[in-house]
């Protein structure tokens, strides 16, 4: 089977994880899967919880891209992998994990996704969402609040700060 490997980039909160499942949706059923690359958060058990709070998860050194990269060779050449899953409220992987199966379509997304080159020289096709940055902004109050357990205040601190 021939797996084309879609890669989606673009800020916090400009519609990447959207615009990846419409085009999952747009597909029969069974011909695509997502990758998000949110799932390949590094776990840093030997810190604190407050210090995993400082730290910058916008920054490439926080995904393990080695371990993605693996995981999608070994897609294109017909081998499955267990997906890690990320906790965000705690900063940590969960035990459990996403069992993700080749299929014809794979799309990755993630804002750092078009960063790192052994990553984007897997893409058979890479787009960028271009949003403006106060819709932005918006967006990821609201998903860090409803989704990811974070309070305003420490949403406001990591985005400055990060």
């Amino acid at each position: 089977m021939r797996v084309t490997i879609v890669g989606i980039g673009g800020g916090t909160g400009s519609g990447k994880t959207t615009f990846a499942r419409a085009i999952a949706r747009a597909l029969p059923e069974g011909l695509a899967t997502i990758v998000e690359i949110d799932s390949y958060y590094r776990d840093r058990p030997e810190l604190s919880y407050d210090e995993r709070c400082q730290l910058n998860y916008d920054h490439p050194d926080s995904i393990d891209f080695s371990l993605l990269v693996s995981d999608l060779v070994g897609l294109r050449g017909g081998r499955g992998f267990d997906m890690p899953a990320y906790d965000f409220t705690t900063h940590r992987r969960r035990p459990d994990h996403k069992r993700v199966e080749p299929c014809p379509v794979v799309v990755v997304e993630g804002i750092l996704a078009l960063v790192p080159r052994e990553l984007r020289d897997l893409f058979d096709v890479r787009l960028f969402v271009d949003t403006d940055a106060d819709i932005r902004v918006m967006r990821r109050i609201r998903r860090d609040m409803e989704h990811r357990g974070r309070s305003f205040d420490s949403i406001r601190e990591q985005y400055y700060r990060t």
